[in-house]
């Protein structure tokens, strides 16, 4: 079993979005149709570029205000989707597409500072996190990130 839990963006706060159409940095919302994967912060599953409409707006995945807040541009669907819920394995159709998927981990303390960065490269990120998580007591919380955009994709938590 794993030791750790993906979370997702919650459906509860995909709704405010999409119902208020603006971010919690008061920025306008934009609505496009997809041009790259993604993927949803919701669902984690990677849009149709041409094909899926999605939401643009700027998110920081930190409950404490500091250095190291790192807000920035995420997206989520257009339209309600269910959220991610194998929360106990790295979303698979994230893992197995490397190519536009490359994921960089970054592990944060209890007062979300950062200690550590990791880049997955080739190896499978579901023993990488549980190694993370085992070799250092230290870290709380892990963000995965997209390595070549920068852009937060989820969070990760030791169980």
């Amino acid at each position: 079993m794993n030791n750790f839990r993906i979370v997702p963006l919650s459906k509860e706060y995909a709704y405010r979005i999409r119902q208020s159409r603006v971010d919690e940095f008061n920025h306008e919302v934009i609505e496009q149709v997809a041009t790259g994967k993604g993927p949803c912060r919701v669902s984690l599953q990677p849009f149709v570029p041409g094909v899926d409409k999605r939401l643009l707006f700027t998110h920081s995945p930190f409950a404490l205000d500091n250095a190291f807040n790192q807000p920035g541009p995420v997206f989520i669907s257009q339209q309600e989707v269910e959220a991610y819920a194998d929360v106990h394995h790295f979303p698979p159709a994230i893992k197995a597409d490397k190519k536009s998927f490359p994921i960089t981990l970054i592990g944060y303390d209890k007062e979300q500072m950062m200690l550590y960065t990791q880049l997955a490269g080739d190896d499978d990120i579901d023993e990488l996190i549980n190694t993370i998580f085992n070799k250092h007591p230290e870290i709380d919380i892990l963000h995965a990130r997209n390595a070549a955009a920068g852009c937060y994709i989820c969070k990760i938590e030791r169980r």
